[in-house]
């Protein structure tokens, strides 16, 4: 049996911890109002007892409850009021400074829920530990003084959850798609540098990394960035390669013919579109931010966002190349060739490239080719996301947080430059269980929380209303999301739909689930299902309508929130079969990892409920080694192109990072732990085995917490 502390961490039950506690007030007392130490081991053991009936993890403060009931019914009343008299006194203390204990245990590398709050982050370096206790400040903030008591409350119950608090004290924002093109063709300004429009590829390529580190530095969530806007500067290196290759020819009197004149140039050019992808791949993995992590970048890869066919062919070239480099892989300190974490890669599916005599088709092999070994790109089906996005296709901002389109005062379209003001996320399996089952109860319940959402929601736009352009200047006067004046608040950029703020949603199974006894995969149970998201979405319609906030409803990337949730859905519920029996709830609308389902109908139904997911989701299907099978990624790409929006395929591609044995990695479990291990060296350290499975954009072996390494032990079935 486990404990839940009060920092969300388990451990396990420790019946000494109360025979101690309950000594210490008893110890307080004159002799004659004493209990015996029998007494005292009875308590303790009647409350272990109580504990074990719940069937599921009880809290510290529940356990106290117990105590003080079980010295109560002893008759030992005094002992019990001094009992009492200590857990407040310990209460006021936590209260008074609620961080010391939190940065203490960051200093010294024993904060569990730091661990397994951010693969992306490692927290023993002083880097990510300075960020996290600054971020345990902003936190203590924020609860404390910032935000209103209830919100903080259903925060704390799991009946929401208030993204990265650990920001929000600061004028921050979540996500952005970076305005690349924009920075360099009329020059930016980095650290108080100016930094002209770049004279070759490389030097692109080389800036452009520079950005992605000054905008990482400057807000909390992922980014994104367009190959399509470094494109452009393959001609300019083409120009210039071709003068110096002139100017060779002359000094030594050679006269090529323009074939080969044109084939000398297109070499070296490759050579230098090689040298470029390599820069922003090796540059994104080894910078450090100032959050302590490598930047969360997405590369968009989209042929249709050429200006012309040149810059298409260009475009094509920077392409085939990343896929290529991101298929080789980079070296770790072992020397073994290992999948990148970042940059993330994502690959539009187009009537230039999806069919067989497509003129790039070529691209899409390769893509499949990368897919199957190193589990990217993910998926945009142009097709689908004009149908949804008004004739328009752009890339989402970094994760899957998605804009709607918004056009300026031209009446253009405009997505670079936009960005998110920040998520909540609702915990529908709690709105279910509040209800007990009633539709009518359900309803109401919904409602209220949906105005919980929009209060706190609006808390997250409110501290943003009144930054100044000066806070995070490569953001909002050198290019990247705009270019206002020194002084000028960020405000016109909050309202009209310019940015979103988005209303996540966790747990669509398992809500459906208990209302109607059936999966919503269940034909008679999808039509609630529907029902539960066309709600969010009229809720998000009247707000945006109220306020001019573009609010839109976001499939949430659980990660650690999946464990908290399932948690607190235990603590207030108990362990409902089928329910909240396991240690997470399933992420936003997909379908149950203990469903049999095929890639084709997972992706088919699912996406009925990404097309409401306006605000960004994605689905994925988890297959078996493919690459020995590239033809059957390819059909799966194929049926992405005509059937869903945005997807990514989790193939299984295991290897040790000590010996470099890419075969089957072997699964032990121990201590109800998943254990990855090497059948061939018999390496069982975790930081060096890639057992490839993500979640949001990491590839790797870390699984936050026991809800996920739970959730990862129900797929295995599937892979």
């Amino acid at each position: 049996m486990t404990v839940i502390k009060r920092n969300g961490a388990e451990v396990d039950f420790d019946i000494g911890k109360i025979i101690s506690a309950v000594t210490k007030a008893n110890d307080s007392m004159d002799e004659s109002a004493r209990m015996t130490p029998v007494q005292i081991r009875r308590i303790a053991e009647s409350v272990e007892l109580q504990c074990l009936k719940m069937n599921r993890a009880p809290s510290v403060e529940e356990i106290q409850d117990l105590v003080e009931y079980q010295i109560m019914a002893h008759g030992a009343f005094e002992v019990a009021k001094n009992y009492i008299t200590y857990r407040y006194t310990r209460s006021l203390v936590r209260k008074s400074n609620t961080t010391d204990e939190k940065i203490l245990s960051l200093i010294e590398c024993c904060n569990e829920e730091a661990k397994q709050e951010n693969s992306n982050k490692n927290p023993v370096v002083n880097s990510t530990q300075r960020d996290y206790m600054a971020g345990e400040v902003s936190r203590d903030l924020s609860e404390r003084l910032l935000l209103p008591r209830d919100i903080v409350e259903a925060h704390r119950e799991g009946i929401i959850h208030f993204h990265d608090t650990d920001y929000y004290a600061q004028h921050m924002h979540n996500c952005d798609l970076v305005n690349l093109e924009d920075m360099l063709q009329n020059g930016t300004v980095i650290t108080g540098t100016l930094i002209e429009r770049p004279h070759s590829f490389s030097t692109a390529c080389n800036i452009a990394t520079q950005i992605i580190a000054q905008v990482a530095s400057n807000q909390y969530g992922g980014q994104s960035i367009s190959l399509a806007h470094l494109a452009p500067f393959v001609d300019v290196s083409r120009r210039k390669i071709r003068r110096v290759v002139e100017q060779e020819m002359a000094a030594i009197d050679a006269h090529p013919t323009p074939e080969k004149l044109a084939e000398l140039v297109e070499t070296r050019l490759r050579d230098e579109v090689r040298r470029g992808v390599q820069t922003i791949q090796y540059q994104v993995l080894t910078l450090l931010t100032t959050n302590g992590q490598a930047p969360f970048v997405t590369v968009f890869m989209y042929l249709g966002e050429a200006k012309s066919e040149q810059e298409r062919r260009d475009l094509a070239l920077i392409i085939e190349e990343t896929l290529e480099q991101r298929y080789q892989g980079v070296k770790n300190e072992d020397g073994v060739w290992i999948t990148p974490a970042f940059p993330k890669l994502i690959y539009v599916l187009e009537e230039d490239n999806v069919h067989d005599d497509s003129p790039y088709y070529y691209l899409t092999k390769l893509a499949a080719k990368c897919t199957a070994k190193r589990m990217v790109p993910d998926y945009i089906s142009e097709k689908k996301m004009k149908e949804y996005k008004e004739g328009n296709c752009f890339p989402v901002m970094g994760c899957r947080s998605n804009l709607s389109p918004w056009k300026d005062e031209n009446g253009n379209y405009k997505f670079y430059g936009r960005f998110n003001q920040g998520v909540v996320t609702l915990n529908l399996v709690d709105v279910a269980l509040s209800s007990g089952g009633s539709l009518e109860k359900f309803w109401r319940i919904f409602d209220e929380r949906l105005e919980l959402c929009y209060r706190a929601l609006m808390c997250r736009h409110n501290r943003l209303k009144g930054t100044l352009s000066d806070v995070a200047p490569i953001l909002w006067q050198y290019g990247a999301c705009a270019r206002l004046a020194k002084g000028e608040t960020i405000d016109k950029l909050l309202v009209g739909g310019y940015s979103t703020i988005s209303l996540g949603y966790a747990g669509l199974y398992e809500c459906v689930k208990y209302m109607t006894g059936k999966s919503h995969t269940d034909p008679s149970a999808t039509p609630f299902a529907l029902k539960v998201m066309e709600h969010m979405n009229e809720a998000c319609s009247r707000w945006k309508a109220e306020t001019s906030i573009g609010f839109g409803i976001y499939g949430t990337p659980l990660e650690s929130t999946t464990y908290k949730f399932a948690k607190c859905l235990q603590r207030r519920f108990g362990v409902i079969p089928g329910i909240t029996d396991k240690g997470y709830i399933t992420n936003s609308y997909h379908v149950h990892v203990s469903e049999e389902i095929n890639a084709f109908e997972k992706l088919k139904f699912e996406a009925r409920f990404q097309h409401l997911s306006t605000g960004g989701a994605i689905s994925y299907v988890e297959v078996p080694d493919m690459q020995n099978n590239l033809e059957a990624v390819l059909q799966v790409m194929k049926f992405i192109y005509d059937n869903i929006m945005y997807a990514e395929l989790n193939t299984k591609s295991d290897y040790c990072q000590v010996c470099g044995w890419d075969g089957e990695i072997r699964i032990v479990e121990e201590n109800g732990k998943l254990i990855w291990k090497c059948p061939k060296c018999g390496n069982t350290d975790q930081d060096k085995m890639n057992v490839a499975r993500r979640t949001c954009g990491y590839i790797g072996t870390q699984f936050w917490n026991q809800g996920r390494t739970q959730e990862i032990r129900d797929r295995v079935m599937h892979l």
